[in-house]
């Protein structure tokens, strides 16, 4: 019986990190396919959606199954409540690329607004900060967590300085105004897949070492 038990945590941790890397992907194909005009990557985002989503209701009940059938202990019972809410943030994840993704159909179809230097840095960071938090699940680094809630303000900061930016252009040129409303989508779409890899993180140090930071700024600093 312990032995199947373990088998069980096993494949939970597999399938909820490999949807983490479908997230991932399509987060970084969706932003490459308005940074590099690639219509294609766009596509495939969307048609790779699903996925996530079938992977989402396969976890819960995954999560389900172990919550009714086996008495968790403290360390596993918070690993697996922990598994259930990083799979909800994971596939609000992929919906955020969906979002980029269409806003790129649209991007595409307009002259570039200028030139993108403060969209593939925010882009960076949020992958970054994605994979990070998948990383600090796995290894259980509460460190590694941590660093991806300081990287939340940064992305925040890089969010304003787009929006003052693509808003200064919109009063210049009424010509821009769509595109640069586009942009404006996407990096605030950026902003919630930062939120969301920030909540995987508060995951895993409250699955770790049993503190819950989700309302504590201390954390950040």
């Amino acid at each position: 019986m312990e032995r199947h038990f373990e088998r069980d945590l096993n494949e939970l941790k597999e399938r909820i990190l490999w949807m983490g890397s479908l997230a991932e992907r399509a987060v970084h194909q969706a932003i490459h396919a308005v940074l590099d005009g690639q219509a294609a990557l766009a596509e495939k985002v969307l048609q790779e959606e699903p996925a996530i989503n079938e992977l989402q209701v396969e976890i819960d009940d995954r999560v389900v199954q172990l919550l009714a059938l086996q008495q968790l202990m403290a360390a596993d019972l918070r690993f697996v409540l922990a598994v259930s809410r990083i799979n909800n943030d994971l596939e609000r994840i992929g919906d955020q690329a969906v979002n980029v993704a269409q806003s790129a159909q649209r991007i595409l179809r307009h002259p570039r607004v200028k030139p993108y230097v403060d969209l593939p840095r925010m882009s960076e960071l949020a992958e970054g900060m994605v994979r990070d938090s998948l990383n600090a699940l796995v290894r259980g680094d509460v460190e590694l967590a941590r660093s991806v809630l300081v990287c939340d303000d940064q992305v925040d900061s890089l969010r304003d300085q787009i929006f003052r930016e693509l808003l200064s252009y919109m009063m210049g040129d009424s010509a821009v105004v769509f595109q640069a409303f586009e942009l404006i989508l996407v990096a605030k779409n950026l902003e919630r897949v930062a939120d969301h890899a920030t909540n995987i993180a508060e995951d895993v140090i409250y699955m770790v070492a049993g503190h819950d930071v989700r309302h504590s700024g201390v954390e950040r600093h």
